[in-house]
């Protein structure tokens, strides 16, 4: 019998602990796809049918007021880079925002912690949205025979940035959610503007000067910018801030995870 050194030991626990956390993440990303898209009419194809809808009847509003778009020829190009990027975020910040309370019966098991159900919902999310603006994206460019150098470094910039930027929101959600259960409420209020302030309309540039001032710190104006600086060639948004968005990302999520980190259990038997 060959006993193992002390100095393994740890390496070995560390990678049991991983492997069952994977478990863990597996068999609540699974528990979602079965309970939230499986038992919805039309289950994925919804997730893909709305978007395409408030696309096409924007584009067509937009299309009776102004010849063209403020950038491009494609109104429906135009409002899919940017209502996109916005129900990134609002999807990710609200669905991360409900992990414990989607798991909570499942987080009384040891093996499974608050981390766990985060990162799995988070994962979900991203991959379902990620397939929703792949499929539009292309299938406008395909359909219009749009013609234009796609600049893919920008696009994955936008996106990934777009998807930290719901996690960490939607880390702070996860408490403040389960804590006080108006948040809710609240955050549902206070994300109905950004329809009308993230640059979904019309770009940054095209703004009155004094929106400029205001509107400028609204962080998914930044993020409908790199992103369109990925599709149309001839612009560069010079407006924005990496490290305006760093912040929004870093703060809400390190305040989110300590806060989870230190009141979970309080958290699960309120």
């Amino acid at each position: 019998m060959i006993i193992p050194a002390s100095s393994d030991l740890p390496a070995r626990r560390d990678n049991q602990y991983g492997i069952a956390a994977m478990r863990s993440i597996l068999a609540l990303v699974l528990r979602e796809m079965s309970t939230r898209y499986g038992r919805t009419p039309g289950g994925y194809v919804w997730a893909l049918l709305e978007p395409m809808g408030m696309i096409l009847i924007l584009s067509f509003a937009w299309s009776l007021i102004a010849r063209t778009p403020s950038l491009g020829t494609s109104f429906l190009l135009f409002k899919g880079t940017g209502f996109l990027i916005l129900q990134t975020f609002t999807t990710l910040g609200n669905q991360v925002g409900h992990a414990m309370t989607f798991s909570k019966s499942l987080l009384f098991y040891p093996r499974v912690t608050w981390l766990d159900a985060i990162i799995a919902r988070f994962s979900l999310n991203l991959l379902v949205v990620l397939s929703v603006m792949t499929l539009i994206l292309s299938g406008i460019i395909i359909y219009e025979e749009i013609r234009t150098i796609l600049d893919w470094s920008r696009i994955a910039l936008a996106v990934s940035l777009t998807a930290l930027l719901g996690l960490g929101v939607g880390c702070l959600n996860c408490f403040l959610f389960t804590r006080f259960p108006v948040w809710q409420t609240i955050w549902s209020i206070l994300t109905r503007p950004l329809f009308l302030i993230s640059g979904v309309i019309i770009v940054y540039e095209d703004m009155p000067e004094i929106a400029q001032k205001v509107l400028w710190y609204n962080p998914i104006l930044h993020l409908t910018g790199i992103m369109r600086d990925g599709f149309y060639p001839l612009y560069t948004p010079g407006y924005v801030s990496y490290v305006y968005l760093g912040c929004w990302i870093i703060i809400p999520m390190v305040i989110g995870l300590l806060l989870l980190r230190q009141f979970n259990r309080d958290l699960l038997n309120s």
